[in-house]
């Protein structure tokens, strides 16, 4: 999917939502454990219900390598199920040395046909560029996550490549690798529980489109994201530059037979909360 078509359905549907199907077996209503298709009946049902108000959805692929060889065929049929104007994204969290990485992006890629993966900038530009050489697919890059652990190593500080001042390694992250691709194959995952770092953020990176997981059980808050996190120059309003995700938000909002209604009737909050948000 290009960056047009992506705004585009942005505007179409007054909603930048990202849904994810971070599905476990484990958690899903107790009617649908034993069907034969558990996860894959389950994704579908939330897919029917949540289409048309979101933009997106992120399949947070641990939760189906977990199952081994029937995870890898749900989420595949997850995926050619999910309709074509949504923005598909493998949070997958991958990036190794170059070669190995140039297999992690055809497997997605082409092998799966997700329109993104979400990848691990530890090991420098080799293993970020493979997943920049596919025309319009795109590499979402770990920038400040929304976990407690991002205080070990993301913000941490120390002197910039000048010595002039210290900045957040976050900060040396962003900046470096927006350089290796462009906005239009290029995006960052900022965690929404870091909303009052966005400002800053949007200085380093002002047209890049951002993922925002940790709106929903995690505390993040919509109106601070919103606020902060879209695009600030006033000719490219309508690019809104944010997908914000939330899964366990939506898809575990009810447990019984209903669960896909209760799902619509959340997305629906989010939808409408955005559409004024848009305007």
């Amino acid at each position: 999917m290009t960056r047009k078509q992506l705004i585009q359905q942005i505007q179409l549907k007054k909603s930048y939502l990202c849904v994810g199907l971070d599905t476990d077996i484990a958690k899903i209503p107790k009617h649908l454990q034993s069907h034969p298709d558990a996860v894959f009946e389950f994704n579908k049902q939330i897919i029917d219900a949540t289409q048309d108000l979101c933009v997106a959805y992120k399949i947070n692929t641990a939760f189906y390598e977990a199952m081994g060889l029937k995870g890898w065929e749900a989420m595949e049929k997850t995926v050619n199920y999910i309709p074509k104007d949504q923005f598909i994204i493998a949070d997958a969290k991958r990036g190794d040395i170059g070669n190995t990485s140039s297999q992690y992006a055809k497997a997605f890629f082409e092998t799966m046909n997700f329109d993104a993966i979400t990848v691990a900038p530890y090991m420098g530009e080799d293993s970020v560029k493979p997943f920049l050489e596919f025309e319009n697919k795109w590499a979402i890059v770990l920038g400040l996550t929304s976990n407690a652990g991002s205080k070990d190593f993301e913000q941490l500080k120390f002197a910039d490549t000048n010595n002039n001042a210290t900045e957040f390694l976050y900060e040396t992250v962003l900046k470096k690798v927006s350089s290796w691709g462009n906005i239009n194959n290029l995006m960052f995952v900022i965690g929404a529980t870091k909303a009052s770092d966005l400002e800053d953020i949007r200085k380093i990176i002002p047209d890049h489109f951002l993922l925002v997981p940790g709106v929903g059980f995690q505390g993040g808050s919509l109106e601070e994201v919103s606020k902060y996190g879209m695009i600030k120059d006033t000719s490219a309003t309508a690019q809104c530059g944010l997908l914000v995700n939330a899964s366990r938000a939506i898809i575990y909002a009810g447990e019984k037979e209903d669960f896909a209604r209760e799902a619509r009737e959340i997305a629906q909050q989010y939808q409408s909360e955005m559409a004024g948000y848009l305007k």
